[in-house]
């Protein structure tokens, strides 16, 4: 099932080129005002087709509201309590580009292994439902949740950290300004030094002339979190409720918080992070645990980064095998590809962690 969450669950359906895609958000609090434009502008970021570095594709993305809401104008509607379901109609597929049955699969996509555990019945058209089309469901509920997280004063956000060999600023680890925060949560390919873009999309489009493609790292942060929230027991950790998270997005294949794997050079002594008492709060002078201890929060900003591979669809011809002949043969995509699929993926990873967060808040009691 693609269903995540106790407090608050979280289930996607649809495929790539079904007639819709959608999400079930239950255990959303009743009489949350949720913002039009706020949710909108969320997936605009997402949206295919905006920029050089996202496939042709053009979706609309316009979510239709099913149950769980009523409308407050033309610019909100308030949540009921009920379940809020949502549905996207996909308006743009060129199934076509792939064939009536997946006899080779394409190296780096689900095709093979979802052949062999659905026994050659899985929908392969554009990934079907192991497509990054199913991350616009995805912000959407992100949209919504990172809505009621803000009345909290927790603010998520996050920025293409690299790409290739183009590297972006980190964040600061210990305090993060909240103009920043916003504004990087508000743009289309957000980077905290406007010049590390532009070596960026250098990269990117080297790859594309090359008929290739690139990958990258997203850096995401969260402020406002409050110190001691957390799931119940050793596995209700923050860091285990935003892992299957964050790797449910398509093509992430790597996963840190704080320091990551450079705490493996240091020494304890280095690692730890000194607290001291800013007027009546309790903070740390360094911020190597990433904003959280024994899966706890601190208090202090929640950092992690995320690893993405290439798109692996190219316009290069490749390797593979015909699974009805049982031979080698070689294969050569069509189709409309992201060269790399970092911009779009940012305003992902920040929905993700805004679901995780506002479910651990309801099974903290925050």
């Amino acid at each position: 099932m693609s269903t995540w969450g106790d407090a608050i669950n979280v289930s996607i359906f649809g495929e790539s080129h079904g007639q819709a895609i959608g999400v079930v958000i239950a255990g959303l609090p009743a009489g949350e005002v949720i913002s039009w434009p706020a949710v909108l502008s969320q997936m605009a970021r997402r949206a295919p087709g905006q920029d050089p570095t996202a496939t042709p594709r053009r979706e609309a993305d316009t979510p239709q509201l099913l149950a769980g809401s009523i409308p407050q104008g033309d610019d909100a509607f308030v949540t009921t309590g009920a379940p809020l379901a949502m549905a996207i109609h996909n308006t743009n597929t060129r199934s076509q580009d792939y064939g009536e049955k997946m006899t080779v699969p394409r190296p780096g996509h689900a095709d093979y292994p979802a052949f062999v555990k659905h026994h050659g019945a899985s929908d392969h058209r554009g990934g079907g439902h192991f497509s990054g089309r199913l991350t616009a469901p995805v912000v959407f509920a992100g949209a919504v949740c990172r809505q009621i997280l803000a009345r909290k004063d927790i603010a998520i956000a996050a920025h293409a950290l690299q790409i290739g060999q183009a590297k972006d600023q980190p964040f600061p680890r210990c305090a993060i300004d909240a103009a920043l925060m916003q504004d990087l949560s508000s743009r289309y390919f957000a980077t905290i030094d406007p010049q590390a873009q532009n070596a960026m999309r250098q990269e990117i489009a080297v790859a594309h002339e090359q008929l290739d493609s690139i990958g990258g790292i997203i850096e995401c942060a969260c402020t406002g979190l409050p110190p001691g929230i957390a799931g119940e027991g050793i596995f209700g950790g923050i860091e285990s409720a935003l892992a299957p998270m964050i790797f449910a997005i398509p093509a992430c294949k790597g996963l840190d918080f704080g320091a990551g794997f450079d705490v493996a050079t240091l020494r304890g002594s280095q690692n730890n992070d000194a607290y001291f008492y800013d007027g009546d709060q309790v903070k740390s002078r360094t911020n190597h645990a990433g904003g959280s201890l024994g899966g706890i929060s601190t208090g202090m900003p929640l950092l992690f980064r995320a690893a993405f591979k290439p798109t692996p669809s190219i316009a290069r011809e490749q390797h593979s095998v015909d699974l009805q002949q049982h031979v080698d043969t070689t294969l050569n995509l069509r189709g409309r590809h992201d060269p790399c699929i970092i911009p779009r993926a940012i305003p992902v990873v920040e929905a993700m962690t805004a679901i995780a967060i506002l479910n651990l808040l309801h099974v903290s009691n925050a």
